[in-house]
C-alpha cells in the first residue's frame, strides 16, 4: 500500500513542482535544518535543565516556558517542510525502513514531551521533587532525539526496504 501511494504521489503534479521548480527544495531544506537546530536546542535547554546540568538559577517551570514555544512551533514547521521533501521524493521516504523508524522515534519523543508539559502544568515542582524520574526523562528524550537526527541523516544513505 506504501509503494502505491508513493507511486501515485509521484505522478502528481505537486511532485511534479516540487521537482522541477529549481529554487524550491534547497529552500525548504533550508528552512527544515533551521527549525532542526530551533526543536534540538529547545530540547537540549530543557533535558539539560532536567538533568541539573544547566540553567540552575531558572526554575524549570520557567526554563520550559521559555522554550516550549520554540520547540512546538519548530515541530509544527518540520512537519510542514518535511512533508513538502516527501512530496519530492516519496519513494526515497515512504519507502525507507529508517524514514520509518525515524517517524516512529518522532511519535515517541512528541508524546514524552507531552507528558513531560501536561506534568508540568499539573504541578510546577514535581520535576524537583522527583528527581530520578527527571533524569531518566532527559536521558530518554536526549536519546531519542539524538537519534531521530542519526535517523534523518541515514535516509540518505539507506536503501529502500
Amino acid at each position: 500500500m506504501i509503494n502505491e501511494f508513493a507511486t501515485w504521489l509521484a505522478s502528481t503534479r505537486a511532485n511534479d513542482v516540487v521537482q522541477n521548480v529549481t529554487w524550491i527544495i534547497p529552500t525548504v531544506q533550508s528552512v527544515h535544518i533551521v527549525c532542526i537546530a530551533i526543536v534540538i536546542t529547545s530540547v537540549a535547554m530543557l533535558d539539560f535543565r532536567l538533568l541539573g546540568i544547566g540553567g540552575p538559577r531558572q526554575s524549570l517551570a520557567d526554563t520550559a516556558r521559555r522554550f516550549l514555544p520554540w520547540l512546538w512551533c519548530g515541530l509544527v514547521m518540520l512537519a510542514l517542510s518535511g512533508s513538502v521533501l516527501i512530496v519530492g521524493e516519496p519513494a526515497r521516504e515512504l519507502q525507507s525502513s529508517v524514514f520509518w523508524l525515524k517517524m516512529t522515534l518522532v511519535a515517541c519523543a512528541i508524546a514524552l514531551t507531552a507528558v513531560f508539559n501536561v506534568v508540568l502544568n499539573q504541578g510546577a515542582t514535581f520535576w524537583e521533587r522527583n528527581r530520578v524520574i527527571a533524569v531518566v526523562t532527559g536521558v530518554v528524550s536526549l536519546g531519542l532525539w539524538l537519534s531521530i537526527l542519526a535517523a534523518g541523516r541515514w535516509i540518505a544513505y539507506a536503501a529502500h526496504g
